[in-house]
């Protein structure tokens, strides 16, 4: 009896192949190309990035929280160290919540600002597309009624895109690298809100890039909050030790509010790229 053998599945059509180990290369490779897709596509060109925690609770919602804290422990005559804790984490986050306030602020501002130049699709805020300073950073461009970005990263927990990124330019990562390549790749302005590990990580990058010339576009970078940054990394101790010299902290700009981060960002692209921020000359 005549066996009848099947045709066997495509390469790009076998799903069990291309999440094996042997078609990692593949996937990495993807991640690049498809967003090279979208950009191209949508028109973006370039990008402002923002940088902060996840964990950064809009006002409202930090309120809120505490309100109702207090309201479950006024019958408590005694709190316990667990109960001290949770209401001291309470009061951090209603204390925190300015930058996320901020970051919308900020984002509104230059998304405005964006909309106004001669060159459609300019400078669109980007963010890594979850919760907390990301969420703002789209936020605010939605507030502007501009398109915003959303580089989003798969994580155990799953952080799941925010609601104000513009829906075609919702971005889903799997390598940590490659999103970074899209943050620097596109990115010609840098603000980088108060955040953990992950945050310094992605400053320090584009940093290392900017310092060992990797970099050879112009790329503004504000540090938001000089009180935290500077409570966080003593950059004068890393200069005394010799390990940056001070000419190095040139790399970077404090700023401590939406007003000044703006007039500093947009002053630098101006200078940076004129031709790219030359706006329309208003309707007679």
């Amino acid at each position: 009896m005549k066996r009848i053998i099947l045709k066997a599945p495509k390469a790009y059509n076998n799903f069990e192949f291309l999440n094996s180990s042997d078609a990692r290369g593949l996937r990495m490779l993807a991640e690049f190309i498809q967003p090279t897709s979208v950009f191209r596509k949508e028109g973006i060109r370039d990008t402002i990035v923002f940088f902060g925690s996840a964990r950064i609770k809009s006002k409202r919602d930090a309120s809120t929280k505490l309100k109702r804290l207090r309201y479950k422990l006024r019958s408590q005559r005694k709190l316990s160290s667990e109960m001290r804790d949770e209401l001291d984490g309470a009061e951090t986050d209603v204390r925190m919540s300015k930058y996320y306030e901020d970051a919308v602020e900020l984002s509104r501002r230059l998304t405005l600002w964006s909309k106004k130049l001669y060159q459609l699709n300019r400078f669109v805020v980007c963010s890594g597309g979850g919760p907390g300073i990301m969420e703002a950073a789209n936020r605010g461009a939605a507030l502007a009624r501009g398109r915003s970005v959303g580089l989003n990263i798969s994580l155990p927990f799953e952080q799941l895109p925010n609601q104000f990124i513009s829906p075609e330019l919702n971005l889903e990562f799997h390598y940590f690298f490659m999103r970074k390549f899209w943050f620097i790749y596109l990115g010609k302005a840098l603000v980088a809100f108060p955040g953990g590990f992950g945050t310094f990580d992605e400053l320090m990058e584009v940093l290392t890039l900017r310092q060992t010339r990797k970099i050879k576009k112009k790329i503004t970078v504000v540090l938001y909050g000089s009180e935290f940054w500077k409570s966080v990394f003593n950059f004068d101790e890393l200069v005394k030790r010799r390990l940056v010299s001070r000419e190095e902290l040139s790399l970077f700009r404090f700023a401590d509010t939406p007003a000044e981060a703006y007039e500093y960002l947009v002053r630098e692209l101006r200078n940076n790229y004129p031709e790219e921020t030359e706006e329309s000359m208003p309707l007679q």
